[in-house]
């Protein structure tokens, strides 16, 4: 079968299926070797579009953080005393959105749940690059941001270590940990389809830079036995950063005496929202990129379904830590605690905050029907109103846990500037630069993988004519 009658005949085979019927190992090659190295000329029109949108969007990023490092933090909105305003904000929204990635990768992979193998290298990608945009914020919000090597705890001749018990010191430790190791993880698991694309390139410099960064991988049994025990220890580690660094993101605040973030409830509900927004992300670019390569066969609904019924899970963790915020701050009868839950609900960010409880809570459990969820469109308007949902979240809690804190006297409103927009923007057209060219220059769905699900699924299946009782590497 040509690659070119795998995309006319792409379809989706429906909820049931993982894959479409009619798949041999070869074929499974050319259809995801084929989006990397078609010509340039065939790439969807689509694809050239979004990027031209997004590389403009992220202008905005480059103008900002200049005029930023020219003139201070001053031309931002914070102000007394809302002196975190859209950088801390942005700051747990991205690594939150980075949280799906690291869970479709390791937790499942430890869970053998083959669902995941069309969508996981493709969530591990959108994990760094959402990292990323995060690790860019507390620097950007720094009042010196050259010296923001002063957060690392590095020996030096005048003693100049950072105090070990701030959670801002801790982020550093926790966010690029799960960097370190989510790109290690990332690569490890692209070095056999990295070989493939090196083996089925036709192009010089595709064969040598693609065999360099297959690192030498010929598919030999030794090989793949050392390939399969450094996934799976790597997975190992992997997981318990999932909730780890969401926890630490979330000591930020709940180690505070600030009403509103006082809470112990927050680690677990911090690392829900984020799971949350991280597969709302994934739905979100997911749904785009197997329409233009045409890979509907391989993306299926079931990835889709399985992944809108981890949103509705999640999301009704989260509303029970909207629940549970708002019974708390009655029932600690502290005065304070319940002017901020009713200055949420009542006060001047009151639209914000009920158009939180719309997006996050209650427009999602549209994920209740099978029809919402096997509808593509609909799942995918469903994940960008939860996007916004979770970025709403945030900014309750930032902005409205500080503009009215112990002192009335010092109350205040936090308005963000045209250069709080322009950062924010600036690094979502970052991010899906960076997602939109990956896509079309890596393996976005891992071969391999893909092969190992067809061979369980159907141990008989014939590859060019010849039984093959295990995909064989280079087809």
């Amino acid at each position: 079968m040509k690659t070119e009658d795998i995309e006319q005949k792409a379809i989706d085979p429906g909820p049931d299926k993982i894959i479409a019927p009619g798949y041999t190992y070869g074929s499974v090659t050319d259809k995801i070797a084929n989006v990397v190295l078609r010509p340039i000329q065939t790439t969807p029109k689509q694809w050239w579009i979004s990027l031209l949108i997004a590389f403009c969007a992220m202008q905005g990023l480059l103008a900002g953080a200049f005029w930023l490092f020219y003139k201070g933090v001053g031309v931002w909105g914070i102000v007394i005393p809302v002196a975190w305003g859209y950088a801390i904000v942005n700051f747990v929204w991205w690594i939150g959105i980075g949280h799906a990635g690291t869970l479709i990768s390791a937790i499942l992979l430890l869970l053998k749940q083959d669902w995941r193998t069309s969508i996981n290298r493709f969530a591990e990608a959108m994990t760094l690059f959402a990292v990323a945009q995060a690790g860019m914020f507390p620097i950007l919000h720094l009042g010196r941001p050259v010296l923001a090597y002063w957060l690392m705890p590095y020996p030096n001749s005048m003693w100049l270590w950072p105090n070990p018990r701030s959670p801002l010191v801790w982020d550093v430790f926790a966010v690029s940990t799960y960097l370190t190791v989510s790109l290690i993880f990332w690569y490890i698991g692209l070095v056999p389809d990295l070989a493939t694309m090196r083996d089925k390139a036709r192009k010089k410099w595709q064969k040598i830079a693609f065999g360099m960064a297959g690192l030498g991988w010929r598919g030999s049994a030794k090989h793949w036995a050392r390939y399969q025990m450094a996934y799976l220890l790597l997975g190992g580690l992997a997981t318990p950063l999932v909730v780890s660094v969401h926890t630490v993101v979330s000591f930020d605040f709940a180690i505070s005496l600030m009403p509103g973030w006082h809470t112990t409830i927050f680690p677990p509900y911090f690392v829900a929202g984020a799971i949350y927004s991280g597969f709302a992300m994934v739905m979100t670019l997911a749904i785009p990129a197997r329409k233009w390569f045409n890979l509907q066969d391989l993306i299926t609904t079931r990835h889709l379904d399985a992944c809108a019924k981890l949103m509705l899970g999640t999301g009704l963790i989260v509303a029970y830590g909207y629940g549970m915020e708002a019974f708390m701050s009655w029932y600690s009868g502290n005065p304070n605690e319940m002017f901020m839950y009713h200055n949420r609900a009542t006060g001047p960010y009151m639209l914000f905050f009920w158009a939180l409880i719309l997006c996050n809570i209650l427009i999602p459990q549209s994920l209740w029907s099978a029809k919402v969820r096997q509808n593509v469109t609909a799942l995918f308007l469903v994940s960008l109103v939860i996007n916004v949902g979770m970025w709403l979240e945030r900014f309750i809690i930032v902005i409205t846990s500080l503009h009215r804190d112990f002192l009335p006297s010092s109350w205040g409103m936090y308005y963000p500037t045209q250069w709080d927009w322009a950062v924010f923007f600036g690094t979502i057209g970052f991010f899906l630069v960076l997602m939109i060219l990956f896509v079309r220059v890596l393996p976005s769905i891992s071969i391999f993988e893909v092969r190992e699900v067809l061979h369980h699924l159907a141990p008989h299946v014939l590859d060019d004519g010849k039984h093959s009782p295990k995909p064989a590497h280079g087809d």
